[in-house]
């Protein structure tokens, strides 16, 4: 039993292995993905700054290049850098308006260049700091964020649905929402199918066959994938050195916060939906692999990383939990931007296709927002005022995309993503509401008293597992991988005795500031013997 308990806190779910067939299928199926969101940022810089199409085709590989190292570090880790959980980076696209702004002035797009530098390093001074944060988001918050993450990204797939490009004769046709829809339905039955090796599949599979049928129907056009080189390397600093400007260093610090908070939360949604713990050390090496590859970014041509929150939903919707499997799709990733022929032929891909999967990819994240919202408690406290009042704040910049333009250009960068709009507004009112007991309302004694934290002492393990004096487990409670888990699939903690008395003497506290009474000492061990343990 000692055994199979250490096992369980060794073998994490973001570490399980799949055969190198799946872990290269699974990778692909993340690349075509988050393809239409990573070259979107250098198409659209790259014809501000007047670029040739020789040169944006500089900054699309450099993107994909970055990124699969960048991928690569996130997942696989090293000491102080890298998460090590299945996210997807990339080139962020909450940095390109500004980055359009800072074009459009005297130092184009080498400022872009310099500015991104200089405001990487400071976002990587500050990582450590800002992943602290962490203890404020309870899952009142995170599931706000992540409900937040897929409504955000919902007006994404719908441009993908109707062309992608607004400019376009046939923008919004039923020639493309009808191709975007039979994409759809097809992630649909495949993932009704019962073979479970399809059904995870079914995201790639739809693609490939939304696509064969577009060119059938004339929708999707190959003929530019033999035009160009085969193999290029990056080459560093192709567009000259970086030049350096306070006020565009500054608007992009603004930016660097932006997306170190939607990181953040990429990493707490991805932890959530993969079962795993997160805390702020590992946050921190998230955040410090994000800051690093966007430091790298400029010296070979290219922007801010940050996770990709629609490869998130493909985690969630798959249950492909494994980080290796992104690690394969970070690969992919460093190979398309070494040879630039295979990068024309995912390029290829009609937009539409990748609507019609990004429907179901994004709502899946914000349903998986809505079943952590679903496990918070809103009896006696103020956490529906909470929830409410951040999904619609959050939600203003979303529907109403000019909604910030009057205000500074800081705040409007801030709050003009949905995801930190929500995520601000969570995080403050929870502070008001929930840790601040000035002004809050007594909570109702039995909101206590009904549900103590469950325990289970160590030495009650060996007469659990000889089914001696189980009086107190309750229905649904099971064993799994050496792991009690109760009927909500939450693990029941094993601590020691020290362990257990801190906790005790901590909820003991909370009742007597909250003014109600305190459950009996053998309430808390309600997954071991009936009477509590002699101390």
């Amino acid at each position: 039993m000692k055994a199979a308990h250490v096992k369980s806190t060794t073998l994490r779910p973001e570490d399980e292995r799949l055969p190198l067939g799946k872990t290269i299928a699974y990778g692909l199926q993340h690349v075509l993905t988050m393809y239409g969101g990573i070259i979107a940022p250098p198409l659209i810089i790259g014809g501000a700054a007047g670029l040739t199409p020789e040169q944006i085709g500089v900054l699309v590989a450099s993107c994909l290049f970055v990124g699969g190292l960048a991928t690569i570090l996130q997942t696989v880790g090293i000491p102080f850098f890298g998460a090590q959980l299945p996210l997807v980076q990339g080139t962020s696209f909450a940095s390109v308006s500004t980055m359009v702004a800072i074009v459009n002035g005297d130092g184009g797009l080498q400022s872009v260049f310099g500015a991104v530098l200089a405001a990487s390093l400071i976002g990587f001074l500050i990582a450590p700091f800002f992943a602290k944060i962490v203890r404020f988001f309870p899952p009142v918050v995170t599931g706000v964020v992540i409900t937040m993450i897929g409504l955000s990204l919902t007006p994404v797939a719908a441009n993908w649905a109707m062309g992608g490009n607004a400019k376009a004769d046939d923008y919004g046709s039923l020639a493309n929402i009808g191709l975007a829809g039979m994409t759809m339905l097809i992630v649909l039955l495949l993932s009704k199918v019962g073979k479970a090796a399809i059904s995870r599949l079914s995201i790639l599979l739809a693609m490939v066959i939304g696509t064969v049928i577009a060119v059938f129907l004339g929708m999707a056009d190959f003929s530019a994938v033999p035009h160009g080189s085969i193999f290029a390397f990056p080459q560093p600093f192709a567009f000259g050195w970086p030049v350096f400007e306070v006020g565009a260093i500054v608007s992009m610090t603004i930016v660097v916060i932006v997306i170190l908070t939607e990181t953040t939360a990429d990493i707490l949604a991805v932890g959530e939906i993969a079962k795993t713990r997160v805390d702020s050390k590992r946050i921190a090496n998230g955040l410090r692999a994000d800051m690093a590859s966007s430091v790298l970014a400029p010296v070979f041509n290219t922007f801010t990383q940050s996770a990709f929150a629609q490869n998130v939903g493909l985690v969630a919707i798959t249950g492909v939990k494994s980080r290796f499997v992104v690690t394969a799709g970070g690969g992919i990733l460093v190979v398309l931007g070494l040879l630039p022929i295979l990068g024309r032929v995912v390029a290829a891909i009609p937009t539409p296709v990748l609507g019609g999967a990004g429907i179901v990819l994004f709502g899946t994240v914000a349903a998986s927002g809505i079943r952590t919202l679903a496990s918070v408690k809103y009896e006696n406290n103020l956490n529906m005022i909470i929830v409410a009042t951040s999904i619609a704040f959050g939600a203003l910049p979303i529907v109403k995309t000019d909604f910030y333009d009057q205000f500074p250009t800081w705040f409007a960068t801030i709050f003009h993503s949905g995801i930190s709009s929500a995520a601000v507004m969570a995080v403050l009112l929870n502070l008001l509401f929930n840790e601040l007991k000035i002004g809050t309302p007594k909570r109702d004694g039995s909101a206590y008293a009904a549900a103590p934290p469950r325990m289970l002492i160590a030495e009650q393990i060996p007469r659990i597992v000889k089914a001696e004096e189980v009086r107190g487990l309750l229905e649904g409670d099971h064993f799994k991988s050496g792991r009690l888990i109760d009927a909500a699939g939450e693990e029941i903690p094993v601590v020691d005795d020290d362990e257990f008395k801190g906790i005790v003497a901590d909820y003991r506290k909370r009742c007597e500031e909250a003014g109600v009474p305190c459950p009996d000492e053998s309430e808390f061990v309600r997954s071991g013997p009936a009477s509590p343990p002699h101390h």
